[in-house]
């Protein structure tokens, strides 16, 4: 892949990077105390925020708190379709809803790719109490981190309170594929570290003038978030994990990677004048409800997954991924980690044992056709049996 040429040097880019990263960890500061000290004071907000309209009384969860989500795949289902298991979701009794946040699917086979946003507008007016957010969103390329900042404001009116930002650095299957950029690494990440200090200033309200290696942003966001939005940071390696320690609100991750790394969030964190234990992590369970065909089945359109981020990120079609993952990654490799049983108490071992590890959120996956009858078994058997708090 080409990297993209810069009109800096390499020591200017060093500089520049260095500057965005003092911004974005003062701004990163702020916020995370923000945070802290809205989860001090969360059973009194959770208490007036979401008892008035929610049928069933539940209030919306303080986020960072012992939470179990459902993710929203734009991968596998149409948009119309994921609004109405959203809507499934929260009456089931999960307290957040994720969304994935593609231009393409990773797998061509997986057939959909409609747009985060709008399905988090509708969802906002169609739900109560979940919270809401993306699994990530990319603010480098294909978005521009000022118009990241100005969309979550907007959901953040629509859902007082019940919106959190995933961002991530990014893949060939979308950043690539829309604007033709798909530079190395470092400058990737350098990107995610200089978006993310932009969107924390737009979102004071403040008019904000940047001049980085990357973004010249001369604008004020009229609208300011009323609450704190906050903002996790994707990772899937141990340089990611620490750069999310440093720079993010809290971590979007997998239960390999966290059991692996959770040390380099920690230093980061600590190198951030944070408590670690006090940041939200977002862990992303993929199950099945079912037999070892449901789990066959269901990988068929995930298998992509063991080597999605060590090369397949950098592929721009998805035809192509699926192509090398049909023939590089067998399917009992895909599906091996998944708890696969109709038995509750499986899943509900595997929900507890990673809040046991240090999770906050453990978000629901499953990539079986029928979602609603996963949801439904989730609510009847396995989410009552999950002590929150």
């Amino acid at each position: 892949m080409r990297a993209v040429s810069s009109p800096f040097d390499e020591n200017e880019l060093r500089l520049r990077g260095r500057r965005a990263w003092v911004k974005s960890a003062v701004l990163t500061a702020a916020s995370a105390m923000a945070l802290s000290s809205r989860a001090r004071s969360g059973a009194t907000n959770r208490e007036s925020r979401g008892a008035s309209n929610q049928p069933s009384g539940k209030p919306t969860p303080g986020f960072g708190n012992k939470m179990v989500g459902f993710m929203l795949a734009h991968e596998q289902f149409p948009v119309a379709q994921l609004v109405e298991l959203g809507i499934a979701a929260e009456q089931a009794g999960f307290d957040l809803l994720a969304t994935s946040d593609h231009l393409q699917p990773w797998q061509a086979n997986e057939g959909h790719s409609g747009a985060a946003w709008a399905t988090m507008g509708a969802l906002s007016q169609r739900t109560s109490r979940v919270w809401m957010g993306t699994t990530v969103t990319c603010p480098t390329f294909r978005y521009n981190p000022a118009v990241v900042a100005e969309a979550f404001v907007t959901l953040g009116s629509l859902a007082p309170g019940r919106i959190f930002l995933g961002v991530g650095s990014g893949e060939a299957l979308n950043e690539q594929a829309a604007i033709g950029s798909w530079p190395k690494w470092p400058e990737r990440s350098e990107r995610l570290i200089e978006a993310t200090g932009i969107i924390r200033q737009l979102w004071t309200g403040q008019q904000i003038v940047h001049e980085g290696a990357y973004y010249k942003v001369n604008a004020r966001l009229y609208d300011p978030p009323p609450k704190t939005i906050p903002l996790l940071m994707a990772a899937n390696g141990p340089k990611a994990m620490h750069r999310a320690g440093l720079h993010a609100d809290g971590l979007i991750t997998d239960p390999k990677t966290w059991k692996e790394h959770k040390s380099e969030f920690e230093a980061g964190a600590k190198a951030a004048g944070k408590d670690a234990s006090k940041m939200p992590v977002l862990v992303e369970q993929y199950v099945v409800v079912g037999d070892e065909g449901d789990a066959e089945r269901a990988a068929e359109l995930w298998r992509f997954g063991p080597k999605a981020f060590k090369s397949y990120y950098n592929i721009r079609d998805p035809k192509e991924i699926q192509q090398r993952a049909d023939s590089e990654v067998p399917l009992e490799k895909v599906y091996g980690d998944w708890p696969v049983s109709k038995d509750p108490a499986v899943h509900a071992r595997t929900i507890t044992e990673l809040f046991d590890s240090g999770a906050t959120i453990v978000n629901i996956h499953c990539g079986q056709e029928d979602q609603k009858r996963v949801i439904e078994f989730y609510g009847k058997d396995v989410l009552p049996r999950i002590k929150h708090g």
